[in-house]
Formats: structure tokens, C-alpha cells, sequence
């Protein structure tokens, strides 16, 4: 592992995604640990065979990576819900067609040490992919989602991911004025589905991506 970063600290980090890596194992999905974009790129070259089909869910991360721009340029069937004038029915059915990808990718709002995979979602259209469906799940994720437990992986993200991504989205939220969360009851809230990863029947068919950075919310 190539972490750039004080060597004590490089040290730390190192340990604790090997500890997450074999943790994920044990769950029946599978781990990795890339250092920085171009090492993410060439691992999904590998992972993701030319002429699949491939649906995305909400992320920053997938974007601050290249990864979508990687999937745009390639050989790949791309259920595109970013691409320019889209309607919502369209999406809507993009979000239909996720079901049956052979490739899924997004990010997770958190990671726990024990292997657990965290996430809240407004529509569940990001969650419920990963949950049954696509023939393979791709989850990217920078080292700032990695958390001790699920205790910190929800006070994570109701208090810093959603806040911050209800903001992006401009939604007229209670969270998007204070910064923080109340635990609204808006109709604009984001924070609808919550969902807890433990494990999976099929093997690997989860793939988790640890990038050596910083990335998303």
C-alpha cells in the first residue's frame, strides 16, 4: 500500500484496511485496496468485462475518480442517468434496468472496521441495487468512510453525508439551515432508507474498493 501521507499514520491506516479486507472476506464479499485513480481504473479494466451492461448509483465519488468518464469512453452498455436532458421518466427507468446490470457501481456512505457496509437513501434507487440484482456490485470508496462500528458509521452519516449532500442537492431540508441532523420529518428529507450490509449469499458478488484518499461526503 502506497498511502501519501505522515508514515506513522500511513502505518495505521494500512493495518486497519488489511483488518477490513479480511473482515469483508469473511462476509462472502470481497476487498480491495488501490492507491490512487489511475490504480482504481486498471483494476475495474479487470474487473468489468467489455460490452456488460453497467448502472451507477448516486456518487461524488464516482465522479471525483473519473470513473464515470472512464465508463462513458469504454465498451460498455452504460445506463447513463447523468447524461444531458434526460427526462425523469427516462431515469425512472434506468433505475428499473439497474436490476438486471451486470455491473452496479457507487460508493458507500460507510465502512466498518468489522466489514460492514452503511448507507442512507432517499429513494432507495442507490440501495436497493446493491442489495439484489445486478450480477456484480462495485462500491468505491475513499479512506475517509472507513468507521469503527455502526454506532459511528449512522452519527457519520445523519451528521456530516447527508447534511452536506442535502445542501448539493438543494433541498429545503431542516438539516440544510442548521447543519446537522434533527431527525425531520420533512418531505424533502433524503435520509428515508437505511441500510446495513452484513454479509452476502453469493460470493463476491460485492466488490468493495478502498481508494488511499479522501472521497465524497
Amino acid at each position: 500500500m502506497n498511502i501519501r501521507m505522515d508514515n506513522n499514520v500511513s502505518w495505521y491506516i494500512e493495518k486497519q484496511i488489511d483488518r477490513i479486507i479480511n473482515n469483508l472476506r469473511k462476509r462472502n464479499m470481497e476487498g480491495f485496496f488501490v492507491s490512487d485513480n489511475s490504480e482504481l481504473i486498471s483494476l475495474l479494466e479487470k474487473l468489468i468485462a467489455e460490452n456488460s451492461v453497467i448502472g451507477v448509483g448516486d456518487s461524488m465519488t464516482l465522479f471525483e475518480t473519473g470513473v464515470i468518464d472512464f465508463i462513458r469512453k469504454g465498451s460498455y452498455i452504460f445506463l447513463d442517468k447523468y447524461k444531458r436532458g434526460i427526462t425523469s421518466e427516462e431515469k425512472k427507468q434506468i433505475y428499473i434496468q439497474n436490476f438486471s446490470a451486470d455491473t452496479f457501481l457507487c460508493s458507500t456512505n460507510a465502512i466498518t472496521e468489522s466489514g460492514e457496509l452503511y448507507n442512507i437513501d432517499g429513494n432507495g434507487s442507490r440501495v436497493a441495487p446493491m442489495l439484489y440484482g445486478p450480477k456484480q456490485v462495485i462500491l468505491v470508496a475513499g479512506i475517509n468512510k472507513i468507521v469503527k462500528d455502526i454506532e459511528e458509521a449512522e452519527k457519520r452519516v445523519r451528521n456530516y453525508s447527508a447534511p452536506i449532500d442535502a445542501k448539493r442537492l438543494d433541498k429545503d431540508t431542516p438539516c440544510v439551515n442548521l447543519g446537522y441532523c434533527i431527525d425531520c420529518k420533512s418531505p424533502n428529507r433524503i435520509c428515508n432508507d437505511f441500510v446495513v450490509i452484513r454479509g452476502q449469499f453469493i460470493k463476491n458478488r460485492i466488490k468493495v474498493i478502498i481508494v488511499g484518499k479522501q472521497l465524497g461526503y
